[in-house]
């Protein structure tokens, strides 16, 4: 499928999970939207694609599983979790309880809006290997105390593409009496998704990931009963609005200034790109060539896997933990010598190469990047602690 992406063909591309790629049915559809906007600039701001973003995201929510006044469009995950750490009640001495696995933004958005507060961002530690669901909960819990007001946790975390068990972290933090706040940016199109079961207080996801919609769409859900302390990042028309609809939280959050919001209204078309190729089959094969690839990399170089190995933690992506000290230097001569795009970084003390397995992929792409770290390995660019 990979004549369908606009990606360049010399490349093997094994790094859907930083940005994803718009096909290009898709992103056909995204510069006509732009066209309409550029032929009339104030119908399509003021009108028609008003219609047409509200369209939107009734279907997103319809294919998140969510009521779709509970949800908003925005740019990225980054802005919405800035809106939401900007604007939750937070006192001097309460405490976000997290974990060491977090996005690096989202850490440091949590430590400047905490740090204003007086609050505190708690961090705790998960130890690897990981045995267990049950033994992630009980590291994850550990961090706990009377002082903890909100939990803040990815469904899949950035770093180690490890699927976290947030429906049981959000059950348990409703006993407890916590806010939840759950960073999905890369589950929407990885994984199936059902926001209303999850019971998240606060859900934030990307839409130009894996839901391969144009770069600059993602959204923003807030349970209804919860709407009411989130302030918008950006004052503009929508507050005190002359024409107010049925819900301050769209008035207050669809309205932010001048911009081209056209990849909003391409998310439609992602969602019949995924319906029109049978995605949710697709994904579970990509799925299984993942989990595939992450044992024969394990036999291979003889490295303990930081999780179990199965479905449970592993969806799209895989982690190899390895060790080096030029991660710059590994990265470049995959790209330069092998041609192939895939993130090397670091987490905390650990470095990973994290690998992508997308719809596009092929036996033959990881047998490349299998080949290629065989070579590097050899030649010293890193190593495996045994």
């Amino acid at each position: 499928m990979k004549e369908l992406f606009l990606l360049d063909p010399k490349i093997t591309y094994l790094n859907f999970g930083s940005f994803g790629a718009c096909p290009q049915p898709v992103f056909e559809a995204y510069q006509k939207l732009q066209l309409q906007l550029e032929k009339s600039p104030v119908q399509f701001i003021v009108h028609s694609g008003m219609e047409l973003l509200k369209s939107s995201r009734l279907r997103l929510a319809s294919y998140l599983g969510c009521a779709p006044d509970n949800l908003v469009l925005m740019t990225n995950p980054s802005y919405a979790i800035n809106t939401i750490a900007k604007s939750i009640p937070l006192s001097k001495g309460d405490e976000v309880l997290s974990t060491n696995l977090e996005y690096g933004a989202m850490n440091r958005t949590w430590n400047y809006y905490c740090e204003k507060s007086g609050a505190k961002y708690k961090q705790s530690k998960i130890n690897f290997p990981i045995e267990s669901v049950a033994s992630f909960l009980e590291d994850f819990w550990a961090g706990y105390n009377e002082k903890t007001k909100v939990v803040f946790i990815s469904h899949i975390t950035s770093s180690t593409g490890l699927i976290i068990p947030v429906k049981e972290i959000c059950e348990e933090a409703k006993k407890r009496g916590l806010l939840t706040i759950i960073d999905g940016a890369h589950v929407p199109g990885q994984l199936p998704l059902n926001i209303a079961e999850l019971d998240a207080d606060v859900y934030v996801g990307a839409c130009h990931k894996w839901m391969m919609a144009p770069k600059g769409a993602s959204f923003l859900y807030v349970k209804k009963k919860e709407q009411h302390w989130v302030d918008p990042l950006l004052i503009s028309w929508g507050f005190q609005s002359d024409t107010p609809s049925h819900s301050t939280f769209l008035d207050y959050h669809e309205t932010a200034g001048t911009r081209d919001f056209s990849a909003f209204l391409a998310v439609p078309h992602s969602i019949d790109f995924m319906k029109k190729h049978d995605w949710v089959e697709k994904r579970l094969v990509c799925q299984e060539k993942t989990v595939a690839w992450a044992h024969k990399f394990q036999e291979f170089l003889g490295f303990q896997s930081i999780a179990p190995i199965s479905k449970i933690f592993i969806g799209q992506m895989y982690s190899i933990p390895i060790e080096t000290h030029d991660i710059a230097g590994l990265k470049s001569a995959l790209y330069e010598r092998f041609n192939i795009e895939v993130p090397v970084f670091m987490n905390e003390d650990q470095v990973f190469v994290r690998f992508s397995f997308q719809v596009f992929n092929s036996d033959k792409d990881l047998q490349k990047l299998f080949d290629a770290m065989k070579t590097l390995k050899e030649e010293g660019y890193f190593s495996i602690k045994c």
